[in-house]
């Protein structure tokens, strides 16, 4: 049971605490960059002044929660137990098992689970379900843009520039990717954080990327690969309504491609510029593709797009519904800016989710039209 401190219960005396649930963990090959988004959004909110309730997604899939999650190191020296153990009902979160006591009443959700189930839609359709509000991307959205394909085919239909591609499943001959030109890169369709990403110079190393590919997905990317690039991030959330963009972040690479250890490892360095040396024609596109995309989806939370650019050429690269850290930094580097960030989009979320919406009833079974036996013959 997540007890108040006496400085909430005096905060209470002022104003109602809103009780906010930051889900992270899952079965994923991110999991461990989820617990660290998690616990830091987790940790910001309570500052907030919410009441934050941490629900850690273990690799079984059973969800787990205890005031220690709050801590990373929780997870460095600890594994969740049973008695741990949660499930979600209708608004609220209860202890696994009989009685189903109640550990907190739940007004929003924040989903800082990175890739897997939590990214996917899974998590979204289960809140959803059990009627929790959220501060983060609904069913639709999470679920095309999780999928590197599906993200292409959206922004095409938005007219927003895209490499040539190529999407396989596993079993599918790859003889349509030497028409791309090679160099070609080849992706996971579902997978981040450069996650099992190869560069492929030729129809054998082509193979090769494939093979490994596979081993993480049954569904992969061939996109045609640019020696110049420039890997620029853009993001935009909801606040009062207006859909506000950040500024343009240039990420740096020593590799053809930005690493998974470049991204998190290294003492937390990270190569980057902000903003990023665009010319004004270049950014303003960027950030007029990132808004046209939030906009057209119909998009609730924080989402950060990745776009590649080459000379003069702008491409939709990939569109995080989940991004590292939340895409705080890109709105502000001081911990109270990304405090006041995560407050608005829970307060954003509890301003535009509104009520449910009526079910209609046919009544067809309260006629003859159909009735009884084998088949519901016609009388």
């Amino acid at each position: 049971m997540f007890y108040l401190t006496k400085d909430e219960k005096f905060f209470c005396g002022v104003f109602f605490m809103k009780t906010v649930a930051v889900f992270f963990g899952g079965r994923s090959n991110e999991r461990e960059i989820s617990i660290i988004t998690g616990t830091f959004a987790a940790n910001l909110l309570k500052g907030a002044g919410y009441r934050v309730v941490p629900v850690y997604i273990g690799e079984d899939n059973v969800f787990y929660t205890s005031p220690e999650m709050m801590r990373v190191d929780f997870f460095r020296t600890c594994l969740p137990a049973a008695k741990h153990a949660a499930e979600l009902r209708t608004g609220r979160l209860v202890r696994a098992g009989k009685p189903k006591k109640t550990l907190a009443q739940i007004d929003c959700a924040l989903n800082c689970c990175h890739g897997g189930m939590g990214e996917d839609g899974t998590l979204s359709a289960l809140l959803r379900y059990y009627k929790i509000k959220s501060a983060s991307p609904d069913i639709e959205v999470s679920a095309v843009f999780m999928d590197k394909t599906l993200s292409k085919i959206a922004a095409a239909g938005l007219h927003i520039p895209v490499l040539p591609s190529l999407a396989l499943r596993e079993g599918e001959s790859a003889e349509g990717a030497a028409a791309l030109g090679f160099p070609v890169i080849v992706k996971p369709a579902r997978l981040g954080s450069s996650i099992g990403i190869k560069i492929a110079e030729n129809a054998e190393k082509l193979q090769q990327a494939l093979q490994y590919a596979y081993r993480l997905d049954d569904t992969v990317l061939i996109e045609r690969y640019l020696p110049d690039k420039r890997d620029i991030n853009c993001a935009a959330y909801s606040k009062n309504g207006t859909v506000v963009v950040s500024e343009c972040e240039e990420v740096f690479s020593q590799s053809d491609i930005l690493t998974f250890s470049e991204k998190y490892e290294g003492g937390g360095e990270r190569r980057s510029e902000m903003p990023a040396d665009l010319d004004k024609k270049t950014a303003d596109k960027i950030k007029e593709c990132v808004k046209r995309l939030y906009e057209a989806f119909g998009v609730r939370g924080v989402v950060r797009a990745d776009f590649l650019v080459s000379g003069k050429e702008v491409y939709f690269n990939e569109l995080n519904t989940v991004p590292g850290s939340l895409a705080c930094y890109l709105f502000g580097e001081k911990l109270t800016q990304s405090r006041a960030f995560l407050a608005e989009l829970i307060e954003d979320a509890l301003r535009a989710c509104g009520e449910e919406k009526a079910t209609v009833c046919s009544g067809i079974l309260n006629t003859a039209v159909f009735s009884g036996g084998k088949s519901c013959k016609r009388r």
